[in-house]
């Protein structure tokens, strides 16, 4: 049986370092800045956000358990911003596969697809919740994601 994406990538280290270097690409680029840049985030925004993707992609519930997060709560973090999004969301994931490499995840061909894949996911449902006044429902349990896609309870 093969590894979950989570150990495969190298475990939690791997996970706050794509973090970082996914923080780094966005505060690069000159649409994504704005709001990788703008006050009231949380301060420990970037190790939060390792930990969710951790969590997400087959690592403990170091998130939803330590952080107190559930996926309605980080849907509620990014909601409602207006239309105009998609463009940003597919230059957040052309920095999130970039920053695998900046991170030093392993480079092949199956993770690096199924890390995509999971970003495009992220990113597409996230869309779903962009128009001004969405509502996020309450209680939506933790997504998982392995190497064939969403994992369906």
């Amino acid at each position: 049986m093969r590894s979950s994406l989570y150990e495969f990538a190298g475990g939690e280290p791997a996970f706050l370092a794509l973090a970082r270097a996914h923080h780094v690409r966005c505060l690069a680029d000159p649409l994504l800045s704005h709001p990788f840049s703008h006050p009231g985030q949380h301060p420990e925004h970037i190790d939060r956000l390792g930990l969710y993707w951790a969590e997400v992609l087959g690592g403990p519930p170091r998130y939803s358990v330590g952080c107190g997060g559930d996926q309605s709560s980080m849907l509620r973090l990014h909601a409602g911003h207006g239309e105009g999004m998609v463009e940003l969301g597919q230059i957040f994931v052309e920095c999130f596969v970039a920053a695998l490499d900046d991170a030093d995840l392993p480079d092949d061909p199956e993770f690096r697809a199924a890390m995509r894949a999971y970003m495009e996911w992220s990113v597409a449902d996230m869309d779903t919740l962009n128009p001004e006044g969405s509502t996020v429902p309450e209680g939506l349990g933790m997504p998982r994601w392995d190497w064939d896609g969403l994992v369906r309870a």
